[in-house]
């Protein structure tokens, strides 16, 4: 059985739309502050090691609760260079990469987290308004689509369930004038966008201002623990700090045991040019909301201020030993296959060409969302494993990494999901293989109306499934 996406574009409209793009976030062309690198040793209260999301919104936040508390960022690259200068811009309530797996996992727990997730969204909107942070954010709300036969039951569960408004076929394409849409689930208030490298750069002057000191391009080699202190070797430095936070996403960890709970995972990204009016007109989409179809292996878009599209994921690619390197990101069979499936989407928009191309690891764990845990006698504090859907939860991260320091028990800290650790992936070469079988079971569920093979059911029943 085919799907709707295996359907025939001509190769020649493919690598025409991307015959002249860049390659490189498009997000991270814009203006950036070149922060110094760290030349000598320095002695801070709490040093933050990553200078993404959740660098820099624990680094502002444990300035707001203490202004006197010297504060230290480091990251081996620029601000937002990596993940948090290269994703959608999707802001989600959930903290769990969905209800779904939220609910299979923590069944007692997922109301509370699914009003913390949407009181962690609330603050992080109140909280960009009253800092003044110019990160083109728009409370857009979130389309759920339908592509295929077999997903329209799956939106119209979750809408008897509460969970969204149902929109049959006529509906959808009403919205947005897509022929490949059967049905949708609309959630008008789950869901912000935001320009990605504009949040974090954004994210580090207010740090800055608040006292903070960044130093971008040094990377962090080593964590020794001292009788009073961490020491922490960077840059050719050492930086002696009495807590620590690591927020280094899916690049190698600092503590050993750490580093097979989470494996890199190679998402694409294309972005159109900009598209005239004529163009916007003919595909609605006059609400702006954030789309993702409802495939395992799923498609998200959005629209920019400026009128391009964003359009990425599908391919989800792992590679043996778990390692991340730029060599992975300029995958031509998947910026194809993207192409294709852009215009199998909208078909009228065939006259358009795509401006920018790009990818990044994305941390994944066998849980599909966060994880944390604290370590050398509790004064380094870590959290990794977003798997994609971290934009609006590394706020969250960010002040469960702030409560486990601070060692006194609090709603967040308290969370079955905060207490408890994600099973490891298994060395090389069976995470390879795992990673592989599952990617391709998967895939055929897409082509097998939704039916879960052996693996898959396996793999459900022993709580590493994934229904986001």
């Amino acid at each position: 059985m085919e799907t709707v996406f295996d359907g025939y574009v001509d190769p020649a409209l493919v690598e025409r739309s991307l015959a002249g793009s860049a390659f490189g976030s498009m997000w991270l062309d814009v203006d950036r502050p070149d922060r110094p690198a760290l030349t000598t040793s320095v002695s801070c209260d709490l040093l933050v090691v990553g200078a993404g999301y959740v660098g820099l919104w624990t680094a502002l936040h444990a300035a707001q609760r203490d202004p006197d508390r010297r504060i230290v960022v480091v990251d081996a690259g620029r601000v937002g260079w990596a993940a948090s200068g290269r994703n959608g811009g999707f802001v989600e309530a959930s903290l769990t990469h969905g209800h779904e797996n939220g609910k299979t996992r923590w069944p007692n727990e997922i109301d509370a987290l699914e009003a913390m997730g949407v009181e962690n969204l609330d603050g992080m909107q109140a909280e960009i308004e009253r800092l003044g942070l110019d990160v083109e954010w728009q409370r857009s709300g979130m389309l759920a689509v339908a592509t295929e036969p077999h997903q329209v039951p799956w939106l119209e569960e979750s809408a008897a369930g509460g969970d969204g408004e149902f929109l049959d076929g006529e509906a959808i394409r009403t919205e947005v004038h897509s022929p490949t849409f059967l049905a949708g689930l609309l959630q008008p208030d789950t869901c912000a966008i935001v320009h990605p490298a504009k949040l974090a750069l954004e994210l580090a002057r207010a740090c800055t201002e608040a006292g903070v000191t960044i130093y971008e391009r040094t990377n962090a080699t080593a964590l020794n623990s001292g009788t009073a202190s961490i020491q922490v070797t960077a840059g050719g430095s050492v930086i002696t700090a009495k807590q620590v936070v690591l927020a280094t996403n899916a690049f190698p960890h600092l503590l050993r045991r750490n580093r097979f709970h989470t494996v890199p995972v190679y998402d694409y990204v294309l972005s159109t040019e900009p598209l005239t009016d004529a163009q916007v007109q003919s595909i609605g989409w006059q609400n702006r909301q954030g789309i993702g179809d409802s495939a395992n292996q799923f498609h998200y878009y959005r629209m920019t201020k400026d009128n391009r599209i964003v359009f990425g994921g599908y391919d989800a690619v792992y590679h043996f030993g778990r390692k991340v390197d730029a060599k992975y990101e300029d995958r031509q069979e998947s910026y194809r296959k993207l192409a294709a499936h852009f215009f199998i989407t909208f078909p009228q928009l065939e006259d358009v060409r795509f401006s920018h191309r790009w990818a990044g690891a994305i941390d994944t764990n066998t849980r599909f969302c966060a994880h944390w845990g604290l370590a050398r006698d509790d004064r380094v504090a870590y959290v990794n494993g977003f798997t994609g859907l971290g934009v609006g939860a590394a706020r969250f991260a960010a002040d469960v990494c702030l409560d486990l320091l601070g060692g006194v028990p609090t709603p967040r800290t308290e969370l079955q999901m905060v207490r408890q650790k994600p099973l490891p992936f298994p060395p090389e070469p069976l995470a390879s293989v795992g990673i592989q079988a599952t990617r391709w079971s998967l895939d055929r569920a897409d082509h097998s109306a939704g039916r879960r093979n052996v693996l898959l059911r396996t793999l459900d029943a022993l709580g590493l499934g994934f229904d986001s």
